[in-house]
């Protein structure tokens, strides 16, 4: 089966990221004979200076017609791509994954946690205006609906993951007692319908606090929109760093987007020592999810092909100067590339 990707460069660093995940992409073709047709379309700030639009009605199309969305970081008008495209899409999952890699500096070497936030609700809806003067409003509309099917996708995946099968519902319902409310109500309601996974709670605060000191007793958190921004990046820094953290963007529908979690990195253009590991995994997210989606194991064997060759040139240290290498961001993409095809035939 050939699978028709969505390719979206991004802007700052964005470019840079996915010439190296493309190598990556195409050594896994190559090795588990993966059909890919691969097509790049316009979005982001470089979109809105050439058309006035940061996501034009072409994109839009082409992601809607396609398998599956790849992008890279967006810059000033991200949220008038990525968050658009949520909502658009109805992506009300974010997947995040945050897992300790060999030689990447982490706080621990036994992380493996997965964020599940809630994608197209909160404050993300964006309805904020300014009351008079002196006064701005931000409404954040939380719903019973939404609140049950990202409790339900976290239970989901606990359920899958051979770690500590526990949920964690992040809120902070001792101060917004409505809205916040609302979600850890729901949640303890959907857990009741998966008695083997264990089930907890904790306020925003004390996560962030438990998420340092100890990370290895997290197994999946699934929290609101806004909170989940703030903490998988906070998350993302126990293991490496934001170019360590990929993401999906999933919904109950035949597409989904696959992302670096990460801004655009203006100050890094051009010196080509960005990490895009990023990128990579999030490429290896998203074989994995049309493995699922078409239970195809060619998918899912190049998924596992591409974890296993960023995990082996992390072993050897073949990395960009902030993880302790020499290789500039395509150089390791194109030493991923290669161990991928060193490596012995997929299974």
């Amino acid at each position: 089966m050939q699978y028709k990707i969505s390719l979206l460069p991004g802007d700052g660093i964005g470019p840079e990221l996915t010439e190296a995940t493309l190598r990556v992409l195409s050594a896994a073709q190559q090795k588990c004979n993966l059909d890919l047709k691969i097509v790049e379309y316009e979005a982001g700030d470089e979109s809105y200076r050439k058309n006035q639009v940061a996501l034009p009605h072409e994109t839009v199309k082409g992601i809607q017609n396609s398998h599956a969305c790849l992008k890279g970081p967006i810059g000033e008008t991200s949220a008038d791509v990525v968050v658009k495209l949520r909502i658009l899409l109805d992506l009300y999952a974010g997947i995040r994954p945050i897992k300790s890699y060999p030689n990447v500096p982490s706080l621990r070497k036994d992380i493996d946690l997965v964020m599940v936030r809630e994608n197209t609700e909160d404050v993300f809806k964006r309805i904020e205006f300014m009351l008079d003067d002196e006064t701005a409003i931000a409404l954040r509309i939380i719903t019973r609906k939404g609140c049950e099917r990202i409790a339900k996708k976290a239970f989901e995946l606990a359920s899958t993951r051979n770690r500590a099968r526990k949920v964690t519902a992040i809120h902070k319902s001792n101060v917004m007692k409505v809205t916040c409310g609302l979600f850890a109500e729901t949640c303890r309601e959907v857990a009741k319908a998966y008695p083997n996974i264990k089930y907890e709670e904790l306020y925003v605060d004390a996560a962030s606090m438990m998420l340092i000191r100890e990370p290895q007793n997290f197994d999946v958190i699934v929290t609101t929109n806004m909170f989940g921004d703030i903490l998988s990046d906070e998350a993302a820094q126990l293991v490496g760093g934001l170019g360590m953290a990929p993401g999906a963007n999933i919904g109950d529908g035949n597409i989904a987007l696959f992302e670096p979690i990460h801004g655009c990195a203006p100050t890094l253009v051009g010196k080509h020592t960005a990490n895009p590991c990023s990128m990579i995994l999030a490429a290896k997210m998203m074989l994995e999810w049309l493995g699922q989606q078409h239970n195809d194991p060619i998918c899912t064997n190049a998924s596992n092909e591409i974890e296993k060759g960023v995990t082996e040139v992390l072993s050897k240290q073949l990395t960009i100067p902030d993880l302790g290498g020499t290789l500039r961001t395509v150089e390791m993409g194109e030493a991923i590339a290669k161990e991928i095809l060193r490596q012995s035939p997929a299974q």
